[in-house]
């Protein structure tokens, strides 16, 4: 699939940016032409440059070989149309992991989160219609809390991934597509490395709400995700994984194990919900299963698919809620993935939390 492909990804040293990255790099799909990173922050692309590169090469060569290599790294906002067009115009496939995706930022700034949530994807789709760029496929990383969103983070990555679907009605010659994932075990500022930190510390580790749930899933399921969707999403389709989901005090009690250490009830927070939905009761009629996916067909009449009407997998909302992993299931999901506190402590989960 990636064989002698130049591919985009924004936002890429984020933890799912990263994790792609690492593995089109491995050549599992075919070794690619070219990886472009495209990001805005200078010490997370170094960062990520020296780990790839300078085991076969100097620090001073790892610096300015920067476009002789298959890896390349480029400064530059999504919100900028001029840098946007630079790093898109030579792309086969362009991945937007750019987002500003913390709920409680994009609350107090929601001018920031739409500037990159939703203009970042409006200046990829209009640099590739107004200078007819030769790209192949455009895929949007979405989120579970832009289905029915009622924080600011999910209300722009809603609109981002409508940016995208209805980019294909006037696009005929690009592919564009979405996936839709929850939290994600072990990513920058989520929940498992809050508790780990909480957990060293003492205690107490903070609960908003003990039965509140949340879909879960790794970094490299999230991968094969996106992976999944770009070998298989037709034009307009938005993948979603069947994840399993936990509760915010099952996953605490998991992590905290026999160690003598409290928990502490916060409450909700302001734009969160009890139960994420990954699907929604009016995209369920319209939703078919794909293997281990859901696809979520475009409703748009000029996407929607030609002639028998495929049979919907799903009667009523993809919630969290659904069925929900005991605390032994819990246990057994953080072991398999190696995100058990003393896996983290002995190494054996670092790079998962990296």
């Amino acid at each position: 699939m990636f064989k002698g492909k130049t591919i985009l990804v924004t936002g890429g040293t984020g933890s799912m940016g990263k994790t792609f990255v690492r593995r089109v790099l491995s050549g599992e799909l075919g070794k690619p032409k070219k990886v472009i990173v495209f990001s805005r922050d200078e010490a997370k692309q170094h960062e990520m440059r020296i780990s790839y590169l300078h085991r076969t090469v100097t620090t001073d060569e790892v610096i300015f070989r920067n476009f002789m290599d298959v890896l390349e790294f480029r400064i530059g906002d999504v919100r900028d149309y001029a840098e946007v067009c630079s790093a898109v115009k030579n792309a086969d496939i362009v991945v937007n992991a750019a987002a500003l995706k913390q709920v409680p930022t994009c609350e107090y700034f929601p001018a920031q989160a739409i500037a990159t949530n939703c203009l970042g994807a409006m200046n990829i789709v209009r640099a590739i219609e107004e200078n007819d760029y030769p790209v192949n496929t455009v895929i949007g990383i979405s989120t579970d809390k832009a289905c029915k969103p009622v924080n600011v983070m999910g209300m722009t990555k809603s609109l981002q991934e409508r940016i995208f679907i209805s980019a294909n009605v006037l696009n005929p010659k690009t592919r564009f597509i979405c996936v839709r994932y929850g939290n994600v075990l072990a990513s920058r500022g989520s929940v498992i490395p809050l508790f780990h930190d909480q957990i060293r510390a003492g205690g107490p580790v903070t609960l908003t709400v003990p039965e509140m749930t949340r879909f879960l899933l790794t970094l490299d399921q999230a991968v094969d995700t996106v992976f999944t969707a770009l070998e298989e999403a037709k034009r307009g389709e938005t993948y979603v994984p069947n994840a399993p989901a936990a509760t915010v005090e099952n996953i605490a009690k998991a992590l905290i194990g026999n160690r003598p250490v409290k928990t502490k009830i916060t409450g909700i927070r302001p734009g969160e919900k009890m139960h994420e939905i990954m699907v929604s009761d009016e995209e369920a009629h319209h939703c078919v299963k794909r293997g281990d996916y859901y696809a979520i067909l475009p409703m748009l009449p000029e996407l929607a698919p030609r002639g028998t009407k495929p049979k919907p997998a799903l009667h009523k909302e993809f919630s969290s809620g659904d069925t929900v992993l005991d605390l032994a299931g819990t246990v057994a999901l953080l072991k398999r993935h190696r995100l058990m506190v003393d896996d983290v402590e002995s190494g054996n989960g670092l790079e998962l939390l990296r």
